[in-house]
């Protein structure tokens, strides 16, 4: 298949899953010059995009009818099968030459499946999963890692910087999903040590603000830390990824491991622990809701510190 042609102002957008990432992610695609058609099970999720101009769908079908490339970024695999493969799905919608972006975590398997339908129809499929949290999809400063035929990946390169600063091509289709995980299976335990770290600083008796200008910045500094850091010592513990999807993830990880006959005993620990916070009611809170369940374990209430 040839490369598409993808210009702002000519190329037409379709954006399926408005939620804490993907309202930004497409806004950034409307401000840089696209025209958009979107749709969300929410609609009212979708209404900053329609305020900006964006058209509604009312079916992942009808928002690739509407469209030349068409990007999602849903909850599940699950999701993501529905929304391209399903009977009213992007791709049943699609057109020859469309092309499909699923920025969703999800399995490499469900990667190579939908590109191979969607070759079959004469459509691109890239898979596109994103590193930074809600604070990136803000700032359009998210890490991309993409996978799919490299002339489809360079034709859009307009919409990835729209959106991101990082962006790699790291290989074929699924290839994008496999370096997710791996960059999910990093912050897995990264998250253990900086909720301890904060509550052994709170135990000691320490000023955690202090705390943090001595070590943000040296060698235990991270993203991580920098970024929930202060938002678990102010008791925010909304949103930038849900400790559902990050179940999910890990979920996927830990199944990819043990197929590549890989122990993975940290990823498994950092699972259980977040299964927890997720039995304590806290599923639908941001990963660094994790402290909750931890200083719960040491009898620390946390939030009445």
């Amino acid at each position: 298949m040839a490369a598409p042609t993808i210009t702002p102002g000519e190329t037409k957008i379709g954006w399926i899953g408005t939620g804490v990432m993907g309202a930004s992610m497409c806004g950034h695609l409307i401000d840089a010059g696209f025209s958009a058609t979107v749709y969300s099970r929410t609609k009212s999720k979708s209404q900053p995009l329609l305020d900006k101009g964006a058209d509604w769908a009312d079916t992942p079908k009808a928002v690739a009818e509407a469209s030349d490339v068409i990007f999602a970024i849903v909850g599940f695999p699950a999701d993501v099968r529905e929304v391209f493969l399903g009977e009213n799905g992007a791709l049943a919608g699609s057109k020859e030459g469309n092309v499909l972006v699923d920025m969703t975590t999800s399995e490499p398997s469900l990667a190579v499946e939908i590109a191979e339908q969607a070759k079959a129809k004469g459509v691109s499929s890239v898979d596109a999963p994103v590193s930074g949290g809600d604070v990136g999809a803000k700032e359009a400063r998210l890490s991309i890692m993409i996978g799919g035929e490299k002339e489809v990946v360079d034709a859009l390169q307009p919409c990835w910087d729209a959106m991101g600063k990082t962006i790699v091509h790291q290989g074929p289709p699924g290839a994008g999903q496999h370096t997710k995980m791996v960059n999910q299976t990093l912050i897995s335990s990264m998250m253990i040590g900086v909720c301890e770290g904060l509550l052994y600083g709170y135990k000691a008796g320490l000023d955690l603000e202090t705390v943090m200008k001595s070590v943000a910045s040296g060698a235990a500094g991270s993203w991580s830390l920098s970024n929930l850091g202060p938002r678990i010592m102010a008791n925010n513990f909304d949103p930038g990824f849900f400790v559902e999807h990050f179940i999910k993830d890990m979920g996927i990880a830990l199944a990819e491991s043990r197929r590549m006959g890989l122990s993975m005993p940290g990823l498994a620990l950092a699972e259980q622990l977040y299964q927890s916070v997720k039995a304590k009611g806290h599923g639908w809170d941001g990963t660094h809701a994790l402290m909750l369940a931890l200083a719960d374990m040491s009898n620390v209430d946390w939030k009445s510190r």
